[in-house]
């Protein structure tokens, strides 16, 4: 018997190295449940690359029958707000996915407080009276050991009493911090006595004006994991130096072992997910805001008309790697393509008009047409689409001059205009500066598709609106918000900002048949042979705004 080869389809997926691990420490007894979470500082609003960390966080979870935490990483009142707080939960159940409890760092400012003491007590902890930038300088180089504070040896007593006056709100911001006390000759800089705690007097979202003293990131994420029991913590790739500091507090706290994984963040094409640089873009008035369709953010490709489905799917189209690497956002587009493709309905508009007249068509007589709102549901819903003796067609649809190859309309030339009859044009008719202003056709009667005539066919078919009823939109057809590839590498000599692409945003109209503006379907649509179009916020009864989501084809092929 003649061997079958698998299809693709049919080969099992090869797991992860994630996944290898969650697997190795089930199957050597190392966790019982799984337990993961996703922890954002609330500074700012979600990006594609914390899609990344969603879908990883959350799916892992739930294949191997775990849960995941929201916690916000709230140690920084400055920089936090609930309205962030609330876009966070907002992007993270759009996606999809539903986290098992909504936590805080700073719910556990009390049981960190009197982890810092007990770290104190045991003379692995003190305060110190140095400035930000003499710290900095103190701590060496990679080449170079740093140099030992000179209140390093301050007694527990003095420690303990100065890190509660810190508490008391004696002192001012950056006159004393709290250090860890392991080594300031140790290769890895981040041993190098990091801070725990600084002074910080601002009202924080959560706590008020309890505290005045903020933990440090590094002192605080392991902890928080440990206290939630995370089994693994999933981390970006640059937080890999940050793994030894984790275990060290961990280990010297003699707390649940929780442990950090790292992975490589998403890096796009043609995109930023610098949340500082997203912040100035918006805070200049370079964007209409974190929901412009233009950025990153997950609220901003939502209101352009992407879908959780795309991006879940381009999540798992990347994968998971330990090596940092360029992604094409041609993927990105393909996956939304592809789930559009599917799903969406269609409608017929027209961008750049020239009038038809149809000289041989009743005067005053319309015509409706039943059409599929998606070919790939033939015997799915219709809608109804009206025919009549004038109509739009798109300008780009007709030459004068046509090449032997142009088979759109073209004088004494035929074409069929999709779901209807077939025309030809007759004549041209121009203004005073040679500008087409009309083409009149005739069209065949018998070329109506299911009607009683003998069936033919042309090799051209476009898209047209009838006049009477065409509607009115406004267009805002989006593209990539810079025209470099790689944003990590702008040059010295320039600013992020010198690549803005001023073509990210082309106003425009159209003309749509009516059908349109009744779609209720919730995701973008078709405008058929143009692209994909999602209904904007913005629109109102009187005008309807539709954002470009993407083209309607591309030449890239994902791997």
């Amino acid at each position: 018997m003649e061997e079958v080869s698998k299809t693709a389809a049919e080969e099992p997926r090869k797991r992860n190295f994630l996944e290898e691990i969650i697997e190795n420490d089930i199957r050597e007894g190392k966790v019982g449940s799984i337990m993961t979470r996703f922890p954002p500082e609330p500074n700012g609003y979600l990006h594609l690359g914390h899609a990344k960390s969603i879908c990883l966080n959350f799916g892992l979870a739930e294949q191997y029958g775990g849960k995941t935490n929201l916690r916000y990483d709230d140690t920084n009142p400055t920089k936090e707000d609930t309205e962030y707080v609330d876009s966070i939960k907002e992007d993270i159940k759009w996606l999809g996915f539903h986290w098992d409890k909504e936590l805080y760092a700073s719910d556990y400012f009390d049981q960190l407080y009197e982890w810092a003491e007990q770290l104190i007590q045991r003379g692995l902890a003190y305060v110190d009276d140095q400035t930000q930038e003499e710290i900095r300088l103190g701590r060496g180089t990679v080449d170079k050991p740093g140099t030992e504070s000179p209140w390093r040896n301050r007694s527990v007593e003095e420690n303990l009493r100065l890190f509660r006056e810190m508490k008391a709100g004696k002192y001012a911001e950056g006159e004393k911090v709290l250090r860890a006390k392991i080594d300031m000759a140790h290769p890895n800089m981040m041993f190098r006595d990091p801070l725990l705690y600084r002074i910080k007097f601002a009202h924080h979202h959560r706590t008020g004006d309890k505290w005045c003293i903020y933990p440090m990131y590094d002192y605080t994420h392991g902890q928080c994991d440990s206290i939630e029991h995370i089994t693994h913590s999933i981390c970006t790739l640059e937080f890999d130096v940050h793994r030894p500091l984790y275990d060290w507090f961990i280990e010297t706290l003699g707390i649940f072992p929780s442990h950090q994984y790292e992975f490589a963040r998403l890096n796009l094409t043609y995109t930023l997910m610098s949340k500082r640089k997203l912040l100035e873009l918006v805070q200049k008035g370079l964007v209409a805001g974190w929901d412009d369709p233009r950025m990153p953010t997950l609220c901003g490709v939502r209101r352009r008309g992407y879908t959780p489905e795309a991006l879940r799917m381009f999540c798992e189209k990347i994968g998971v790697s330990k090596r940092d690497q360029l992604m094409d956002i041609q993927l990105l587009e393909w996956c939304v393509r592809q789930d559009l493709n599917a799903r969406s309905n269609r409608y017929m508009v027209v961008q750049d008009p020239v009038k038809v007249t149809i000289v041989n068509y009743p005067e005053g007589q319309v015509e409706w047409f039943d059409c599929p709102l998606n070919p790939a549901e033939p015997e799915g819903a219709t809608r109804r689409v009206p025919f009549s003796r004038e109509l739009w067609i798109e300008r780009a649809d007709f030459m004068e001059d046509a090449p032997k190859k142009f088979f759109r309309l073209k004088p004494d030339g035929e074409v069929r205009l999709k779901y209807t009859y077939i025309i030809k044009c007759e004549e041209v008719i121009k203004d005073a500066d040679g500008r087409i202003t009309e083409l009149r056709c005739t069209y065949d009667p018998a070329t109506r598709p299911g009607g009683d005539g003998a069936w033919r066919s042309v090799k051209g078919t476009i898209h047209w609106v009838s006049t009477a009823h065409a509607k009115e939109i406004e267009l805002r057809n989006y593209d990539r918000l810079f025209t470099l590839a790689d944003m990590s590498q702008v040059p010295e000599d320039k600013d992020y900002k010198d690549f803005l692409n001023p073509e990210s945003l082309v106003p425009g109209t159209g003309l749509a048949e009516p059908a349109l503006l009744e779609d209720a379907s919730g995701i973008a649509v078709q405008f058929e042979r143009t692209g994909y179009y999602f209904k904007d916020p913005d629109s109102t009864p009187e005008k309807a705004v539709f954002n470009k989501t993407t083209a309607l084809k591309d030449s890239y092929k994902p791997e």
